[in-house]
């Protein structure tokens, strides 16, 4: 409708403008003086007339005192002819009056005799024209309706290329899409043995892990056509257009063949069917049915390779995951250490580091992060170097952007009252205390009690090492250190606050999962209680099924109990016996707000564990960042 608009005022404007210039052109004239022959022949007999032009049968006469007059001449015969035949002027007079013949334009003939003739079929047309061009426009977009949205990277578009080398970490996720890269690269290598080319790769794996980055480097490998789709883009509100949109998709494919469809989200299409609202008439089934046709149909010769992403396969129907549509399934999972550090240099390839920058500290101390989280702790990190006018990005700004990207920015509006800021400080001291203390909880690397995001106060905890089993000490640790700022809160000022709320979310739901999911029961065994599932079809809602007696679940909460009754004893045992630390750990915070892993070990030098003390490690910068940095 708003195209529609503009293109009637750009009509309109074109005619005003056009009417104008007629009107200019053909405007009514001032009024001039008009005489006759007989005067004009009197006027040059009496030598009153400077010029006269001739422009056809139209005579324009300018007389010596400035007067300006127009006649008429006769058709047949010359102004001159006239004057000495009808009129007996001598002909030194007429040569005297100076006749001169001028064009009479044609210009001013087209604007006074066709341009009026003209113009209104000039318009009509126009207005036709742009009638006929929106009908047809909306013929197309009824008739595009049900084409695919895909968009498609050539291979000449070497800007956009990229390749496993712009990947970092997952070895062997690559490893599994190197042979869809030959298989794409040299196909009767693999023909010739009896082979056959996978149908579709599904990669799974966390948001932020790369699913995307991996398909455009297979796409950037292989050097082939490259369509990538989002699964939400088949679904309309028509039943029908999803599966035309597939078909259509698979048709453009088949002319590019060799080459790559990406469907990223696959799960918005995907979901299994007959559990949605609609029947076989749901347009999402419709969708679904339409691409298990087109993965697996009787068309086998066909060089195209599906390669989907999602972070919920749990939710896919078993009839896309079999093999002849997805013969292959990648899982990528969050980048260890190393990784991390990969990650970071790629990122930071076009950054001034600064020369005390140690990217393998920085890896050191964000475990969980995906690559999207790095990439992101990267650019906040630029960003508050630019915020403090630096040319160099330093080791500091690094730092504070891993606190701001795990516990959101630096609250500095949100200030604590005295009183508030002794509760606070004494409650992240018990949290600190706990964790140096017992055995299987993880290094303390920061205290502060600096607000960031809805954290009033924060004691950063991180692993030496990175972890895929977790034991039950390790939980009874983390339950005892979540619960340790609420035993100080009680031990020092005989009352509770609301700032332990969290912490006594996190350690009742911690001991739960003990019972219910991990087994770690002694008096119940080794079960697990409850069914939990996502109604994925009715939005994000969780719901449990029970499959124990009230009996059962009456032992389950005394179990929670007792988990959590024993680690506030520890708790609690810990922060008297050492009373000394902690008292010189709370009143260090109120003096300065924050203190990082040394600081802090100098504090408890004499009661921390040996295997928990950092390293001192030389800050060294490495090798292919060195080339970057700034002098």
């Amino acid at each position: 409708m708003n195209k529609f608009f503009r293109n009637l005022f750009i009509i309109l404007a074109i005619f005003l403008v056009v009417s104008g210039i007629f009107m200019l052109f053909s405007g009514e004239k001032e009024p001039q003086n008009e005489v006759t022959l007989g005067k004009l022949a009197d006027e040059v007999i009496a030598s009153q007339v400077s010029k006269i032009e001739v422009a056809d049968n139209n005579l324009t006469i300018y007389l010596k005192d400035g007067t300006k007059q127009v006649s008429t001449k006769e058709q047949e015969a010359a102004l001159s002819d006239t004057l000495r035949n009808n009129y007996s002027v001598d002909p030194a007079k007429i040569k005297e009056a100076n006749i001169v013949s001028v064009d009479s334009g044609s210009s001013s003939i087209f604007v006074s005799t066709i341009l009026p003739f003209v113009i209104p079929f000039l318009f009509i047309a126009a207005f036709i024209w742009f009638l006929m061009r929106q009908v047809q426009g909306s013929n197309n977009r009824a008739m595009s309706f049900g084409q695919s949205g895909a968009k498609l990277m050539e291979q000449s578009d070497r800007r956009k290329r990229i390749t496993f080398g712009d990947v970092a970490g997952i070895k062997e996720a690559k490893e599994e899409l190197k042979e869809i890269v030959e298989f794409l690269r040299f196909p009767q290598k693999f023909f010739s043995l009896g082979a056959r080319i996978p149908k579709g790769v599904l990669l799974l794996g966390p948001p932020g892990v790369g699913k995307t980055l991996v398909a455009r480097a297979v796409a950037g490998e292989a050097n082939v056509p490259f369509f990538h789709i989002s699964g939400s883009e088949f679904v309309e509100m028509f039943v029908g257009v999803g599966a035309s949109r597939v078909r259509d998709l698979f048709k453009r494919a088949k002319k590019n063949a060799p080459c790559i469809i990406f469907i990223d989200e696959i799960d918005a299409v995907g979901r299994q069917r007959g559990a949605g609202l609609g029947g076989s008439h749901d347009e999402r089934e419709q969708t679904l049915n339409q691409i298990l046709v087109e993965m697996d149909g009787f068309e086998n010769e066909t060089n195209v390779i599906v390669i989907a992403a999602t972070n919920r396969p749990d939710v896919l129907d078993p009839a896309l995951l079999r093999p002849g549509r997805f013969d292959r399934q990648v899982i990528l999972d969050q980048p260890d250490i190393n990784d991390r550090e990969a990650i970071l240099k790629i990122h930071g390839k076009n950054k001034p580091w600064a020369k005390d920058v140690n990217i393998r500290k920085i890896a050191e101390r964000t475990p969980g992060f995906s690559g999207a989280d790095l990439a992101n702790l990267i650019n906040e990190a630029a960003i508050l170097a630019a915020r403090r006018n630096l040319k160099e990005v330093t080791q500091s700004e690094l730092t504070q952007a891993i606190e701001k990207v795990m516990l959101g920015p630096e609250r500095k509006s949100h200030l604590l009252t005295k009183k508030e800021k002794e509760i606070v400080a004494w409650h992240e001291a018990g949290h600190a205390l706990v964790a140096t203390v017992l055995d299987h909880a993880d290094p303390v690397h920061k205290v502060s009690i600096v607000s960031r995001g809805r954290a009033g106060g924060f004691t950063m905890k991180l692993p030496t090492e990175d972890k895929n089993l977790h034991s039950k000490s390790e939980f009874l640790a983390d339950i005892a250190v979540s619960l340790g700022g609420y035993a100080t809160e009680q031990m020092i000022f005989n009352e509770l606050t609301t700032g332990a709320s969290n912490d006594l979310k996190v350690a009742t739901a911690l001991a739960r999962k003990l019972i219910t999911s991990y087994g770690m029961s002694e008096t119940l065994g080794p079960m697990t209680f409850g069914d939990t599932h996502e109604m994925v079809f009715l939005g994000r809602e969780i719901s449990e099924s029970k499959n124990y007696s009230e009996k059962v679940a009456a032992k389950i909460d005394e179990e929670v109990s007792g988990i959590i009754e024993r680690a506030h004893r520890t708790a609690t045992d810990i922060l008297k016996k050492y009373r000394k630390h902690l008292t010189a750990i709370a009143h260090t915070l109120m003096k300065q707000e924050t203190l990082e892993r040394d600081e802090f070990e100098t504090l408890v030098a004499d009661i921390i564990p040996k295997h928990k003390i950092g390293k001192k490690e030389e800050i060294s910068l490495p090798s292919d960042i060195t080339a970057t940095a700034t002098a």
